[in-house]
């Protein structure tokens, strides 16, 4: 079994390095770490809503980079800074997932940055054969 690392070496909030990939794939599963809506070192703003659509279209950006799409998605797991917050969120979830959602979990949880919302993603596709 070989295992691919996606974006390592990137960096965050003041430059300082992350210690972690954004995505791990092996044997067909990517593992997607918690994305935030983060562009070029900051948090994007405009409450929840703008932060959701920012935080999956990094989601997406990974998942593309690998060759995946949202079709490909078994799992998400999501962190809500204010459970206020989460029919808001749910509104702008549905619009990426529509019919064919994956599994899901959401908690509220204080975040490590002044974000609103993280997500994070499990996918599948069967490994080619030749």
């Amino acid at each position: 079994m070989t295992i691919k690392r996606y974006g390592t070496g990137q960096t965050g909030a003041g430059k300082q390095a992350l210690p972690f990939a954004r995505a791990v794939e092996a044997n067909g599963w990517l593992h997607v770490s918690g994305q935030v809506a983060m562009e070029n070192g900051e948090i994007v703003g405009g409450g929840v809503i703008a932060e959701t659509r920012k935080t999956m279209e990094n989601l997406i950006a990974i998942l593309d980079e690998a060759g995946y799409g949202l079709e490909d998605v078994v799992r998400v797991g999501v962190w809500l800074d204010d459970p206020r917050d989460f029919w808001s969120f749910n509104g702008v979830y549905a619009e990426y997932f529509g019919a064919n959602p994956p599994a899901r979990a959401c908690v509220q949880s204080s975040m490590m940055v002044d974000c609103k919302v993280e997500i994070d993603c499990v996918a599948y596709k069967a490994p080619v054969t030749a």
